[in-house]
């Protein structure tokens, strides 16, 4: 008869939750939150496959050690790892007086831009706020790349007379 699911667990428990533990600090750099997530996640995966976690069949350690590498390996892979920041790197919040210039900037660039042209504020849409390569831009604007590129030069020199007439300089 096959041991059940929990028998299974704490046989795993027993014999492997340290090895397996220094694995996973190692495979971490020692960040212990990491390790924890990744080992929790390894016996996670290992109660839901407990029918396959047989000796026999080879070793438990190894399999063990080759899912906590994988899901290391999946979590580096995901948008989410790349884009997170550990609490022990959070950066300093900006204060509010640096948002409020920054705020204040927007608006005087936003009013400036609707003193130029159609044509201007269009190609400054497509390269500068939308980011889109000049042959893109040309693309959705159905002009060719030099007019493109001529219309943006044009359009940050009129961009610039008009912030110093609102009195901003650079």
């Amino acid at each position: 008869m096959a041991e059940s699911p929990d028998v299974v667990m704490q046989r795993l428990h027993d014999e492997h939750a340290g090895a397996l533990w220094g694995h996973c600090l190692r495979l971490t750099n020692y960040d212990r939150v990491r390790a924890e997530d990744v080992c929790q996640e390894t016996l996670l995966r290992a109660w839901r496959n407990a029918a396959l976690l047989d000796e026999t069949q080879g070793s438990v350690r190894a399999w063990l050690f080759t899912v906590a590498r994988n899901i290391l390996i999946d979590e580096s892979r995901t948008k989410r790892y790349r884009s997170e920041i550990a609490m022990d790197e959070l950066p300093e919040p900006a204060t509010t007086e640096d948002s409020n210039d920054h705020l204040l900037m927007t608006w005087i660039v936003a009013d400036a831009v609707t003193q130029l042209s159609p044509e201007h504020r269009a190609v400054l849409q497509e390269t500068y706020f939308k980011g889109h390569p000049v042959a893109e831009a040309a693309r959705r604007l159905g002009i060719p790349e030099g007019t493109v590129k001529s219309r943006t030069h044009y359009a940050l020199h009129a961009l610039r007379l008009a912030l110093e007439e609102m009195g901003v300089v650079a």
